[in-house]
């Protein structure tokens, strides 16, 4: 597109889901309450493995990180939508969009590389049990969260600095709930193509290739489990991986949902809607998904609410990593 009528525009106009005012009180009621249920869901995951010595492992380090990226993760966009609400005001920054934008693709990063390695544990545990301690070590486990940390990271200030680059118009107005890349990027009056290049290249790199990676680990897993004789024993190797096994299906299939229902309404408000599965609803039935699918969690969780105090200090670690 050429540029035209291009000015230093100052902000945007975040639209929302619903622009009747007689539907603000219950979009503000609906994603308050799924907002404070995400926070406190996730934080109780996060206090209890924390204060339970028996889930110092690598299987659940990984779990309390992806319940901090998940907190992150709504976070980012949530707080911003239910203030716009309250205030009656549609107004973000520039700067603030490109800061929203920012951490969201960080985010998302952070939770596709952390279910990728969440599944690499689980095909360790299954695949190989009696190497399980040797290979997943606690500086293995370390560097796995710190890697996706750096290629989500840079991966997201790549993104921000080619969108630094584009000249903006007068159309401000951003029909979705967020800064959202590819609304940031039609909004655009100069040139798009390196964005789209670069958006469609990772997109294929960074999502498909975890993907890859996930199916890859559970077809092992899936013929380790046919291997065993027992039908206890096939069940006990598998309830060890239903509950990531669900999380990864809710997150992939409600992401792909979202990309065709975009692609084939071609409407900005259906994919802001469609968005909403995996921005708020996704994040908020994780923990419920590894509560009441997992023994070690409903266990660590009841001991935790019967503690008068949580002794010693919170940190997302491990202790070891048997």
């Amino acid at each position: 597109m050429e540029p035209g009528n291009n000015t230093r525009i100052s902000e945007f106009l975040l639209l929302g889901l619903s622009e009747e005012p007689e539907l603000q009180p219950l979009v503000f009621g609906l994603f308050l309450s799924m907002y404070l249920v995400t926070v406190f869901g996730n934080l109780l995951i996060i206090l209890a493995v924390s204060s339970d010595p028996h889930l110092h492992t690598p299987m659940y380090f990984f779990l309390t990180n992806l319940s901090f990226v998940d907190i992150c993760f709504t976070s980012t966009t949530v707080p911003k939508m239910l203030w716009n609400i309250q205030t009656q005001s549609k107004v973000i920054t520039y700067a603030r969009c490109l800061t929203q934008m920012y951490f969201f693709i960080l985010f998302t990063g952070l939770d596709i590389f952390l279910l990728t390695v969440m599944a690499y544990d689980r095909f360790v545990a299954i695949c190989h049990p009696l190497r399980y301690t040797v290979i997943m070590n606690p500086w293995l486990c370390a560097l796995l969260v710190l890697v996706s940390w750096v290629v989500s990271v840079l991966y997201s200030l790549l993104q921000t600095s080619i969108v630094l680059q584009l000249s903006f118009c007068t159309e401000v107005e951003i029909p979705h709930f967020f800064c959202e890349l590819n609304q940031m990027i039609q909004l655009a009056c100069s040139d798009t193509f390196l964005n789209n290049m670069v958006m469609y290249l990772a997109t294929v790199l960074l999502a498909g290739g975890p993907f890859l990676g996930i199916l890859y680990s559970y077809s092992q897993i899936v013929s380790s489990i046919h291997r065993i004789s027992s039908a206890q024993g096939k069940y006990k190797a598998f309830s060890t991986c239903a509950s990531h096994l669900s999380v990864v299906s809710l997150f992939y299939c409600t992401g792909l949902g979202v990309y065709l229902s975009s692609a084939a309404t071609q409407s900005s408000h259906s994919s802001a809607v469609a968005s909403v599965i995996y921005t708020v609803v996704t994040p908020m039935l994780n923990p419920f998904i590894y509560s009441l699918r997992n023994r070690d969690i409903k266990e660590a969780l009841m001991r935790f609410s019967g503690m008068p105090a949580l002794k010693g200090p919170i940190v997302l670690g491990l202790k070891k990593c048997p």
